[in-house]
């Protein structure tokens, strides 16, 4: 294993760096409240930095959420890449990868992702007409890939041995998600639905869903995801969704790395200016003993995500070591950020610090995409059964 970053790899954490650094100031974040850093959002599209995604790698996704986290910035950078930029790319027809990701490259599509599988959403046959076959590409009809109503009139995915109700990858979606992070932003919603003892992929265009703002621990712009007899189309067969959800929680465990690194740091600046009794805080030895303890927490986030992602982009099984990084993130996580704001002592109690905004990210990561206590039952079980690439969790 060589977790050293690539030239490009590096030249886009680089210059994450410097437009996160640059454009999530504490005073901008102030002023946003709830919503979303649009003009970030902008420049990050601009830059092409969710485009390089499909060549860094999750890997290279997960050094630029680090930078993402230093700052908490308000975008939905984790979230689109994951459930759109990634998925898509791994998993979609061609006609869906043709479609979908020039939107979500350049940031004018945004996605977001309904998961873990919910039990209460149901999936039923689409009665809507098929489409003329004029409708489908070029690329579907050489594939042979089956057409369906689309919402949007385009080509619907193959059904890779595994046909929705719908028949040709077409289906319907009733139920109710009560919270998907960055639902109001997004244009594109991949839902996971629990089928009998497996999950499958469901791309949901969120004009035709409704979402209700809910207001989370942390400033993301979630909403209760409202399903009534929505048009979906599928999104890859099996494996998909442990695909998906292992990218997704290594991604948002480099997230929690980033939040974390960027409270330590507030912590230790804070130590270093603030003196007590002619000293400063950080001489303190119970100052210095709580800093490395939060320290290692971070190297542990770190390394195992980068594991868990290097593993990703080689080809190799990474479904245990995406839970191991999930672990870490719930667990280490929540004790990092209650270090950073303890360590500022009395002014870490003040909610407009910029070091609460790490405490209420951390707290919202500790926890999504399943608790360490579930996700340490999952790897346990995954274990048990001899493979990483072991079947669902049930």
């Amino acid at each position: 294993m060589d977790f050293t970053p690539t030239p490009e790899q590096e030249a886009a954490r680089g210059l994450a760096a410097r437009i996160f650094g640059d454009l999530s100031t504490p005073e901008r974040l102030a002023g946003l409240g709830g919503g979303t850093d649009t003009e970030l959002w902008k420049a990050l599209g601009s830059a092409g930095l969710a485009a390089a995604v499909e060549e860094t790698g999750l890997l290279g996704l997960v050094l630029m959420l680090e930078e993402q986290g230093r700052t908490t910035a308000q975008v939905p950078f984790a979230a689109s890449c994951v459930y759109g930029l990634l998925a898509v790319a791994a998993h979609g027809t061609a006609g869906q990868r043709e479609r979908l990701l020039p939107g979500l490259r350049d940031g004018s599509a945004v996605a977001t992702g309904a998961f873990p599988g919910r039990t209460g959403i149901m999936v039923s046959a689409s009665d809507t007409p098929q489409e003329p076959a004029g409708q489908a590409s070029a690329a579907d009809t050489e594939a042979g890939v089956p057409t369906g109503p689309a919402s949007d009139g385009a080509p619907g995915p193959a059904s890779d041995g595994a046909p929705g109700p719908g028949g040709a990858g077409r289906a319907v979606l009733t139920g109710v998600v009560p919270w998907v992070p960055w639902l109001r932003d997004a244009t594109h919603v991949l839902v996971a639905v629990r089928e009998k003892v497996t999950h499958s992929l469901w791309m949901v265009r969120a004009a035709d869903a409704r979402c209700e703002p809910v207001e989370l621990t942390a400033p993301w712009s979630a909403g209760r995801l409202v399903l009534d007899a929505t048009p979906a189309e599928r999104l890859g067969g099996a494996g998909a969704y442990a695909d998906v959800l292992a990218a997704a929680r290594t991604a948002f465990a480099g997230l929690q790395a980033g939040v974390c690194a960027g409270s330590l740091a507030r912590a230790v600046d804070h130590t270093n200016r603030r003196e007590q009794f002619g000293r400063p805080l950080a001489a303190k030895q119970g100052v210095q003993l709580r800093a490395a303890e939060a320290h290692m927490d971070i190297e542990a986030m770190r390394v195992t995500a980068y594991e868990a992602a290097w593993r990703r982009d080689a080809g190799l099984g990474h479904r245990g070591h995406a839970l191991t990084a999930a672990w870490w993130a719930c667990e280490a996580g929540k004790r990092v950020v209650h270090t950073g704001q303890h360590l500022h002592g009395g002014t870490g109690a003040d909610l407009d610090h910029p070091v609460h905004r790490h405490f209420l990210w951390g707290r919202q990561l500790d926890g999504y995409l399943g608790s360490g206590g579930e996700v340490l039952q999952e790897l346990g079980e995954l274990i048990a059964a001899g493979t990483d690439e072991g079947g669902e969790s049930a």
